[in-house]
């Protein structure tokens, strides 16, 4: 058909004239008509043709294999008279060396094969040039050559081979895969690429599609266990499957997954097996296996005991690796006791598929007797530990218990006891061999050791090897043994301002014995010994005492420490009682704080400094003291004489300004002196020093250092002139008073005047009714005023009163 149309081109190429090129098909202009009109009137048309191209779309076969060039079509101008004139001239994709053209006559012939696959198609340009002239008769023009395509490729799979699965059973029709074949012929002209498929190899458990390429199942009841693997041949041939057309082919390798359906199966129905008594519990004692066709989870086995009696002693479960049945033991075997066991067990599958249900059930069941072995135990306690008690202080091989075991086995063995022995601790214990009876070996303390732990060993006497072990606790009982004791060590404070009647402390005890033995305590002072004068002591009723002050005011430089024994004891059986001293601290505390703390020891307590404090403070005072002595250096070298020239003599006066106390000063100045002179005379003490006796007065104290006229025995007619000229007397005989003058003045007011004294020293003598007592709640501004008017013992120095000016 091609060369047809190839021959009719040609012929109409051929068959041209002048005369008719309106009617041939060209790729140049139209001709065009030009209309004149004459002279008469009438127009006359001239018909002047244009040049152009005679030709047409050319086409060329494929892989043309002959031995002369392919004839591809001829180009002619209508210009060309043939007489030669005119020259073809052929350019573009191919032109020279794929295709050539005759430049007289316009053939073109193709030299070389021609792959469509490859190129389909060549753009090539067309020129007419005039030999005479040397010029172009016509514009270049542009055509297409064509590349016609045959039957030279067959079908590929480009992607092949495949590999695909299916379920096994599946149903007739079930799609598999889809293969798909390509064809590099051209698809738009005859049916080069126009492919059908066909199996080759696979049938009767396949088939597939031969538009599509689907695969499909065509077998029924195609199960895995009996075949897994198929390879299956799919051939792809082009020219719609007629004779004569190329074909290829590709391999679907394909697969059946399993599903369950196939129940487990035991191998038999009975199994033994044979486990000894000495079988640990938790141990594995055995396996069994049922058998399954299936794969991955559709083999899973679930294995259990059904009968009570075997699930009782044992356990089984599935080992994943092998799907097999451990059987682990549960509770100890005991050979004298019985013998055998008959376990009854199911394996069944974990993931059932409901499509295959009317196979029946998915399980098994099989039966298993399990043999208990005699073997040779060691002795069995009749406990898992033993817990004993004994008093302390026991008597050596006091019993304290007993512990049994028996041998398990048929024969009963004798049993031997035995105690571990450790070398890092004390024996306190010992062990009858043949009863086990447990003694003491040495006094207990529960004090010290409240609890023992030991060990007792039980072997069999025929054979001494095989040993069990139990644990034996023995708890030491109390005695009251330990008497009660009272912390001495930390001082009680008492501040100078308590009052009489209230408390100082709260004391309590500690008992090293069991609180059933020292639960209550009470508390009093020693038997025999004198009320003490300054405390007391109150028994609280709740194992507590309160020290109570019995006086008023304590008086830190008067006596600073009190000692006070105290007697304590328990209400154990027996009763056991300790007597321990208290060391109480008289303290100036401060008002107003509930806290007793000495202000001195309050001081030096809190003034806590850090090392590098301590060395400037320490060259501050070195500093000073440098600075004082070349003070006095200076002084010494620059002394100056007391009569400073012949000239100026003067009296010189050396003037001692000692100023007195007034009246707080009670130790400056006693009145019993001018009172009382042989009293005075009896208390002649030396003034430069402190007096090393007290004299205790039992007279009441209204001012400090002024005593009630009424309170002494005084000589109204003694001579007070004679007892100042005695004293002066004294003072000048004495060589113990200090090398300087001193002036000692003693005033007398006398009695018997109308108006009476205004001085404060006859005050003592009028008693009041008022309660002073209050005025320790009036604060630190009236501290001065309630130690004046406030009541205490005294006990106080009296001394000459020396005034020195």
């Amino acid at each position: 058909s091609f060369h047809r149309r190839f021959n009719m081109a040609a012929a109409v190429i051929l068959g041209a004239s002048h005369h008719s090129q309106a009617k041939i098909i060209s790729r140049s202009h139209n001709a065009t008509h030009n209309h004149n009109q004459t002279k008469d009137g009438e127009t006359e048309v001239h018909h002047r043709p244009k040049r152009g191209w005679i030709w047409n779309q050319f086409f060329v076969l494929e892989e043309h294999i002959g031995p002369d060039a392919q004839y591809v079509g001829k180009l002619h101008s209508n210009s060309d008279k043939g007489d030669g004139s005119v020259r073809y001239i052929l350019s573009g994709e191919g032109a020279g060396s794929i295709f050539i053209i005759n430049e007289v006559t316009g053939d073109i012939h193709a030299t070389k094969s021609l792959d469509r696959e490859k190129k389909s198609h060549y753009v090539l340009h067309a020129q007419a040039i005039d030999l005479n002239t040397n010029k172009p008769l016509e514009p270049e023009s542009e055509f297409i050559i064509k590349v016609q395509d045959i039957n030279d490729n067959a079908p590929k799979f480009p992607d092949g081979p495949f590999v695909t699965t299916v379920p096994e059973m599946a149903e007739v029709g079930t799609s598999v895969f889809q293969v798909t074949a390509t064809d590099a012929d051209d698809p738009t002209y005859g049916n080069s690429a126009r492919v059908v498929y066909s199996v080759l190899h696979g049938q009767p458990y396949f088939s597939v599609d031969p538009k599509t390429g689907i695969i499909r199942t065509a077998l029924t009841d195609m199960d895995r266990e009996a075949r897994e693997h198929y390879s299956v041949v799919i051939q792809a041939k082009d020219m719609a499957g007629q004779v004569g057309g190329l074909s290829g082919s590709t391999t679907v390798n394909i697969t059946l997954t399993d599903v369950n359906d196939n129940p487990p199966k035991f191998p038999q129905k009975n199994y033994q097996v044979f486990v000894p008594e000495s079988a640990q519990v938790g141990k594995p004692v055995g396996k069994i296996k049922a058998n399954d066709d299936d794969i991955g989870i559709n083999a899973e086995i679930k294995y259990s005991i059904l009968n009570p009696e075997g699930a009782g002693m044992f356990s089984i479960s599935t080992d994943k690796d092998t799907r097999e049945g451990v059987i682990m033991l549960r509770k100890p075997l005991n050979y004298e006791k019985k013998k055998q066991y008959s376990l009854h067990i199911s394996a069944e599958n974990t993931h059932l598929d409901p499509r295959f249900s009317y196979l029946g059930s998915f399980k098994d069941d099989a039966t298993l007797k399990i043999t208990v072995g005699d073997v040779d135990e060691p002795p069995v306690f009749s406990m898992d530990y033993y817990i004993m008690e004994v008093y302390e202080n026991a008597k050596v091989g006091t019993e304290v218990g007993a512990v049994t075991a028996r041998d398990p086995d048929s024969k009963n063995s004798p049993v031997r006891y035995f105690i571990e022995r450790r070398e890092d601790k004390e024996v306190y214990f010992d062990i009858e061999s043949i009863s086990g009876v447990i003694r003491t070996t040495q006094l207990l303390d529960r004090e010290d050791t409240p609890w023992h732990n030991i060990t007792v060993m039980a072997t069999e006497e025929d054979n001494p090897s095989l040993q069990s072990h139990v644990p034996v606790t023995v708890q030491v009982l109390d005695v009251n043994d330990n008497p009660p004791m009272i912390n001495t060590e930390d001082e009680i404070i008492i501040c100078e301002s308590t009052r009489a009647g209230q408390v100082i402390q709260t004391i309590t005890a500690v008992d090293k014995d069991d609180f059933a033995n020292g639960k209550g305590f009470s508390f009093s002072f020693p038997g025999g010994v004198p009320a003490n004068p300054n405390f007391t002591i109150k028994d609280n009723e709740d194992s507590t005492a309160s020290i109570i002050a019995r006086r008023r005011r304590f008086h830190r430089l008067t006596q600073e420490l009190y000692e006070l024994p105290v007697v304590v004891w328990d209400d154990g059986e027996p009763v056991l009682s300790s007597t321990s001293t208290l060391t109480l601290r008289v303290c100036s505390c401060q008002r107003g704080t509930r806290v007793k703390i000495c202000q001195g020891e309050a001081f030096l307590s809190s003034a806590v400094l850090s090392t590098g404090a301590l060395i400037a403070i320490l060259l501050c005072v070195l500093i000073l003291l440098a600075i004082v002595i070349l003070f006095i250096t200076l002084r010494r070298s620059k002394k100056e004489p007391l009569i400073i020239s012949e000239e100026d003599i003067r009296e010189n006066v050396v003037t001692y300004d000692d100023e007195g106390g007034g009246e707080e000063d009670t130790e400056a100045f006693d009145i019993i002196a001018l009172r009382n002179p042989a009293a005075a005379e009896e208390l002649k003490f030396r003034r430069d020093v402190r007096p090393e006796c007290i004299r205790p007065w039992s007279s009441r104290r209204l001012a400090r250092g002024r005593l009630s006229p009424s309170s002494l025995d005084i000589d109204e007619e003694m001579e007070v002139g004679e007892f100042i000229k005695q004293r002066v007397a004294e003072a000048d005989q004495d060589t113990s008073v200090p090398p300087y003058d001193s002036l000692q003045t003693y005033a007398y007011e006398g009695q018997g005047s109308p108006a009476g004294s205004i001085s404060s020293l006859g005050s003592a003598g009028a008693h009041s009714n008022l309660d002073y007592n209050s005025l320790d709640d009036w604060g630190p501004k009236f501290e001065k005023i309630a130690e004046l008017y406030g009541e205490e013992t005294l006990s106080d120095c009296s001394a000459a009163v020396t005034l020195q000016l």
